[in-house]
């Protein structure tokens, strides 16, 4: 039982009569729930109710029912004086345009941006709301309102997650209030909340977190100026790397340098190419491959050859192809990536790399070659990385899986589609 409800049935057990009159108000909302989104405006006003057990139960079934017509409601469920009311709320709005989130919420495992046990990060996060998804402004401020002042701290992290799943742009005033926080879980929610909507000013707002002394929330800073591509942190980046820190920290810090390709990191790419550690490893070879030297393929090659771990050979793959690998031979670079959707220990390391690479016209092209003959997972994620990624060149190959007999692939084949249409528009 949720600890303002065991909190609500005390209360209403020292006041006679009480609690015999929320139940019935609460048996009321139920009743309404059970007529759809019919019943939300009937409900909607027991979100004023004086007890919040009855405000909270209002706030669960307007979020249960979902909908546009439960926006304005939960909306104004946001600005309750009880922090699990406004977590519902949050819930629930992020809910109408995430269907399913309802049901993890903030009970879920922590996602770090494509964070991987090395330490390893791409440029891609998949807890998110598709390009094509358009969330009203009031939503996104709503949102940063909880995340910059809600009454508890978990409900200010669950809103500062909100923000990021809905990319609300408009709500960045208040995360950067946010992130003055002394919170761990809403600095590290606000911070992949940053990453995720991708305004490059915000790197400098968020740099003062790269020293923050939680491993957490620094990382997730070094991701965010790596991301952010703010190079005004490249010094501070490179003296992490390079310094007497956490292994993890040190990792995120090398592969956020190769996310911003300069000759003058090709030293520190150099000094881990064959570093022990594969998380560094694999950030050197990305640096590397961001670079695009044709010079430095012939020694990325053999690497690729002899690696051991697969990780690291992934990274290697990719810095392979944007060094200008694209020849579709089976043990090739490019196949090696998109056969690696099928793993998965590992397809979410490849799907990044695919959808960073889907960005050059000649690799795109060759990728659209291994479509047609891909297995369901690989058919499915190209689908995916294509409707990110891809141009009005991707259209008839989308068009053609949407026919594909499996119903996930048609599915996904149709959301990119959707994508690719709303990036033409």
């Amino acid at each position: 039982m949720q600890p303002l409800l065991v909190l609500g049935c005390l209360a209403a057990a020292l006041l006679p009569g009480a609690d015999d009159e929320s139940k019935a108000r609460i048996r009321g909302v139920r009743d309404y729930a059970r007529e759809g989104s019919g019943g939300i405006a009937k409900i909607a006003p027991y979100l004023e109710d004086s007890d919040p057990e009855v405000r909270w139960e209002a706030a669960r079934a307007i979020a249960s029912i979902g909908g546009e017509a439960s926006v304005d409601p939960l909306i104004k469920a946001t600005g309750d004086a009880e922090g699990d009311i406004q977590m519902r709320a949050v819930e629930g709005l992020v809910n109408v345009y995430l269907p399913g989130f309802l049901k993890t919420g903030f009970t879920s495992s922590f996602r770090k941006a494509g964070t991987s046990m090395k330490g390893h990060f791409t440029d891609t996060n998949t807890d998110i709301v598709d390009p094509a998804v358009q969330v009203p402004e009031k939503v996104a401020v709503a949102l940063g309102k909880v995340a910059r002042g809600g009454i508890t701290m978990p409900a200010r992290a669950m809103a500062a997650r909100g923000v990021g799943i809905l990319r609300g742009r408009a709500a960045l005033p208040d995360l950067y209030e946010a992130l003055k926080s002394k919170d761990d879980a809403v600095l590290y929610e606000g911070l992949i909340a940053v990453q995720k909507i991708r305004e490059p000013e915000s790197g400098r707002s968020v740099q003062f977190l790269l020293k923050d002394p939680k491993p957490r929330v620094q990382i997730a800073a070094v991701e965010a100026a790596g991301l952010l591509r703010n190079r005004g942190a490249l010094n501070d980046l490179r003296a992490l790397v390079d310094g007497e820190g956490e292994i993890k920290v040190r990792r995120a810090a090398l592969s956020a340098v190769a996310m911003m390709p300069e000759e003058a990191s090709r030293v520190l790419y150099a000094k881990y190419f064959d570093h022990r550690d594969e998380g560094l490893r694999a950030g050197s070879a990305e640096g590397y491959g961001r670079l695009r030297n044709p010079s430095d393929a012939e020694t990325m090659d053999k690497a690729y050859r002899s690696e051991g771990k697969m990780g690291v050979r992934l990274s290697q793959a990719f810095a392979l192809v944007m060094l200008g690998r694209r020849d579709l031979q089976e043990g090739s670079p490019l196949p090696y990536l998109v056969n690696t959707l099928n793993s998965r220990s590992y397809r979410d390391v490849a799907a990044p790399f695919l959808v960073e690479l889907a960005r050059d016209d000649e690799t795109r092209v060759a990728l659209h070659g291994l479509v047609p003959r891909g297995t369901r997972d690989e058919k499915t994620r190209l689908a995916a990385v294509l409707g990110l990624s891809g141009g009005k060149d991707s259209l008839p190959v989308l068009e053609q899986l949407q026919r594909d007999p499996d119903a996930e692939v048609a599915r996904e084949a149709l959301r990119g589609i959707r994508n690719i249409e709303w990036r033409l528009q």
